[in-house]
């Protein structure tokens, strides 16, 4: 695996990792969650069946900087957008919501129009998010 640049914030960098809707399935966000847990970040996983409300208030919460949204079960249109919207009505635009499935090329883009993330598919090495975050955080946050 590639070295990954990583910045040396004050503090780690904070990531919530849910799995929205029915999707049955989170081995995939697991592996994900330990690959940034190993990057030096700290990670909270909400496990299986969240609402995009339960998510966005965990997030806040948990003063996070980055959601991380594995969806698996086609409802990605519906999903993405819906926890960007709450977490902007929550007073926290700054947050970075990115995540991964199975999101046609299309799709990517029309969420990205709305500020999501770039989004990631499956057989993605753990180490492109992990620089993908990387980067984020050395230009949004300040530490």
């Amino acid at each position: 695996m590639p070295e990954t640049t990583r910045p040396s914030p004050a503090r780690p960098i904070r990531v919530l990792v849910a799995k929205p809707g029915l999707d049955g399935h989170d081995r995939g966000a697991k592996v994900v969650a330990a690959a940034l847990r190993d990057a030096g970040m700290e990670v909270i996983y909400t496990g299986l069946h969240q609402t995009p409300e339960m998510i966005a208030t965990a997030a806040v919460q948990e003063d996070v900087d980055v959601v991380g949204l594995s969806i698996l079960s086609g409802a990605h249109m519906t999903l993405f957008p819906r926890v960007r919207k709450l977490l902007n009505e929550m007073g926290r635009p700054d947050l970075l919501v990115t995540g991964g499935g199975i999101i046609p090329k299309e799709d990517q883009e029309a969420l990205e129009a709305i500020g999501i993330g770039r989004l990631f598919g499956p057989g993605t090495p753990t180490s492109d998010l992990i620089d993908y975050i990387n980067t984020w955080a050395v230009e949004h946050l300040q530490h």
